[in-house]
């Protein structure tokens, strides 16, 4: 038990979008100044620290999770595919089937 944990106690919280219980504990923002690295390192392995400036929540810290990837363009079955003369006029009698009044 570290000396943070002996002074504040520690609750247990849900957040309503995870099934995962979650510690959360509040502490002061002399204490977080005083111990900022002990608290990273127990952020980073899943608690919640709440900072207070007189007793009234100010900032959250949390464990850093990175952005996944950009995903890379590609259709489903990897065949890609156009025509040599895809941007050529069409035929008359196709493209009268567009232009015709209706």
């Amino acid at each position: 038990m570290t000396c943070l944990e002996a002074r504040y106690g520690l609750f247990w919280s849900s957040r309503p979008t995870h099934r995962a219980r979650i510690l959360v504990q509040t502490i002061n923002l002399y204490e977080a100044k005083t111990h900022l690295s002990q608290l990273v390192e127990r952020a980073s392995r899943g608690e919640e620290i709440v900072i207070a400036k007189a007793g009234k929540p100010k900032a959250k810290l949390v464990a850093f999770h990175a952005a996944q990837a950009p995903r890379e363009p590609s259709n489903l079955l990897g065949i890609t595919f156009v025509a040599d003369d895809f941007d050529e006029p069409l035929p008359p009698e196709i493209q009268s089937a567009f232009e015709a009044d209706q």
